[in-house]
């Protein structure tokens, strides 16, 4: 059992990676750097620091793996950011909130679990759903 934010982080790597693709990588950028703020101002002063923190780094990690990887295979892409997002967000959270990663294989794990699902999802919709549409056209 994990808290609902961590399900929601795993899948907010992903809406980063579909974010990319449809509006570009100067808005993802924007975007992460507004996020980290409104993390900061929503926050106690330690979790701001912790959450604000976590959400730049991890992001930009997810977005320095993507980036050059989805031109050669999508999903693996969106898979090989989300774990090394996933991890960074989880490390870098626990450790500046909480001084502690005795919680970071639950987060990790509760987050790649999200992040599996959104794959599946993707995949579904790419290889099955695509063809059918483009047919009907």
């Amino acid at each position: 059992m994990a808290p609902a934010g961590v399900y929601f982080a795993g899948l907010a790597f992903t809406f980063r990676d579909l974010t990319q693709d449809a509006l570009g990588k100067w808005w993802v950028v924007g975007a992460v750097i507004v996020g980290a703020a409104i993390s900061y101002a929503l926050s106690t002063p330690e979790l701001a620091i912790a959450s604000g923190t976590a959400f730049l780094f991890s992001e930009l990690a997810d977005f320095a793996v993507y980036t050059p990887l989805r031109e050669r295979n999508w999903l693996a892409a969106v898979f090989a950011s989300n774990v090394i997002g996933v991890t960074a967000d989880s490390a870098l959270f626990l450790q500046l909130a909480f001084g502690s990663l005795d919680f970071l294989l639950g987060q990790v794990v509760g987050k790649l679990t999200i992040t599996l699902l959104a794959v599946a999802v993707l995949y579904f919709a790419r290889t099955v759903l695509s063809p059918r549409r483009e047919a009907a056209v």
